[in-house]
């Protein structure tokens, strides 16, 4: 049996994955909200951002805070589509591995 579609090597490292997971239903979140939600340094998430970034997935929007510089994260429309896209395959593997021999 074959997997219809292929998982994306970009999305499907653990941190990425739960980074484009929680970006989805959101416009945009701040760093520090998916820094917190990851349980990462600040070096790991903006290797990983960047990393989004550089496939097309991700934009960075920059701004202040009552004085304060922020980073805001969104999926682009590439990053949505290949996020679907990877979910899809993982859920293929998941009803491979629920039938029966």
């Amino acid at each position: 049996m074959t997997v219809k579609h292929s998982l994306d090597p970009v999305i499907h490292a653990p941190n990425r994955l739960q980074i484009c997971a929680l970006l989805t239903p959101l416009e945009e979140a701040e760093f520090q909200v998916l820094r917190q939600a990851l349980d990462v340094s600040e070096s790991v998430l903006s290797k990983q951002i960047a990393y989004l970034i550089e496939a097309g997935y991700v934009t960075i929007r920059q701004g202040a805070v009552q004085g304060r510089a922020r980073k805001w994260a969104s999926l682009t429309p590439a990053g949505r589509k290949a996020f679907s896209t990877h979910v899809a395959a993982l859920k293929e593997l998941v009803a491979l591995s629920e039938q029966t021999p």
